[in-house]
């Protein structure tokens, strides 16, 4: 009887194991519905003053290094953190200061020719849709080709993935989508 009893208590623990490593990994400043495990740990609150000189009307910091985006509203009343996908190498990571220019839902997409090089396999256009690798929506930022929009492939989240862009879960570049406005002030670091 002794043995069975610790037989279910084992198998009870174990199958209770994925909830509770679900609740390891929440964090007070994650908002969304997918969270992943890949590098929640190096999410942290950040400082918009040790990032911009002055609040913009919104303020957005892509942290390659941690993988994660930092939203900061005008009156910092409102402060975000979303993963995101980074650039694969360094040679495509823009870093500095830049701004949103436009936005789109339901974006086409055209690979650069240094994506078609790397892969010749890549079509030479994409219209908005499920298979469209910039989600379902972008925004465009001030350098030519670098955006901050959503994915359809997850799994591209917490990772280096990207040719350049800043990438994240469609729910959560919708969220912010609707609450940054052209002209937000963004830094790559």
């Amino acid at each position: 009887m002794t043995q069975r009893r610790t037989f279910l208590l084992a198998g009870g623990a174990f199958l209770a194991a994925p909830g509770v490593l679900r609740a390891q990994v929440s964090d007070p400043w994650f908002r969304g519905n997918a969270p992943t495990r890949r590098n929640m740990s190096s999410f942290r609150a950040q400082r918009w003053e040790d990032h911009f000189s002055k609040r913009g009307v919104v303020s957005i910091l892509a942290d390659t290094s941690s993988r994660a985006l930092h939203y900061w509203s005008a009156d910092l009343s409102d402060y975000r953190l979303y993963p995101t996908s980074v650039p694969m190498t360094d040679e495509l990571t823009r870093r500095g200061y830049t701004s949103i220019v436009r936005k789109r839902v339901g974006p086409d997409w055209t690979p650069t020719v240094s994506m078609r090089e790397r892969n010749p396999d890549l079509p030479a256009y994409m219209p908005p849709g499920p298979d469209n690798p910039l989600g379902t929506h972008a925004m465009y930022l001030g350098w030519p080709a670098y955006l901050i929009h959503g994915t359809h492939d997850t799994r591209k989240i917490g990772r280096r993935s990207s040719s350049g862009c800043i990438g994240l879960y469609n729910e959560m570049i919708a969220e912010l989508f609707s609450i940054t406005p052209v002209g937000a002030q963004v830094r790559l670091i």
